[in-house]
């Protein structure tokens, strides 16, 4: 049984995301993409257990990694986790009907502003 990321120290996480960018690289070169997708979230989830999440704050907005344009305001944090909703730059949600998501902390990057 393997362990959870939660359990794994700085240099172990290190090794792993090493050891899946690999893995994912390889799975790209063979056109296995459904598998390159998966590794590409383990290394996003392992990269999660790298970051403090006290560092995240409520009303903070940051930039999707890998969606330019895209923004996240974060309403409340559980473990590595951010809860919130997608909304444009200035902090206003993107649909009438947003529903509350979570997305791991690894996904947030360019701090833009905090709205509390």
């Amino acid at each position: 049984m393997n362990k959870r990321y939660s359990a794994y120290t700085q240099e172990e996480l290190e090794i792993e995301i090493r050891q899946l960018t690999e893995k994912a690289r390889k799975a790209e070169q063979m056109g296995m993409i459904n598998e390159y997708a998966v590794y590409e979230r383990k290394i996003t989830m392992a990269k999660a257990y790298m970051l403090d999440p006290k560092a995240y704050e409520k009303g903070d907005i940051y930039e999707l990694h890998g969606d330019p344009g895209s923004y996240f305001l974060i309403e409340y944090k559980k473990g590595v986790f951010a809860w919130g909703f997608r909304v444009n730059k200035e902090g206003e949600k993107t649909s009438i009907n947003a529903e509350l998501e979570a997305l791991p902390l690894s996904m947030l990057e360019n701090f833009i502003e905090n709205v509390k």
